[in-house]
């Protein structure tokens, strides 16, 4: 059983940052991507980020590239969003997931693994 415990997040005013790290534990298949997905009270699941474990390769939806990075640490088998320049609309619950292969899907149905998520907290 594949289990994902992120840490980081809080509260930040509008401009800071703030970084979410994911370590993963328990996973058998040797491919497979990391993502965040994001839910705000009252709205769908948004994807964040992904990233491809071989070779690093990521894929960021457009409204927060430029902000936020993605990258894995593969001797701690951790991966972390590092998140800048934080506006209001950022706030969420903040969920670390992982899917097998190599496809950097920003649909959740795609995921197969989810962790308990992070509130992330942006005031004005």
């Amino acid at each position: 059983q594949v289990q994902l415990v992120e840490s980081g997040g809080g509260l930040v005013q509008a401009g800071g940052s703030l970084r979410l790290s994911c370590a993963a534990s328990g996973r058998t298949f040797t491919d497979y991507v990391m993502g965040w997905f994001r839910q705000a009270p009252g709205k769908e699941r948004e994807f964040v980020a992904a990233i491809r474990w071989s070779g690093g390769s990521t894929f960021l939806p457009d409204f927060v590239k430029g902000r936020f990075t993605i990258s894995r640490d593969s001797a701690k088998n951790t991966v972390s969003l590092q998140m800048n320049s934080l506006k209001p609309e950022d706030t969420a619950i903040y969920h670390c997931t992982t899917r097998a292969g190599r496809a950097l899907s920003p649909h959740d149905k795609d995921y197969d693994y989810w962790g308990q998520g992070n509130q992330v907290t942006v005031s004005s």
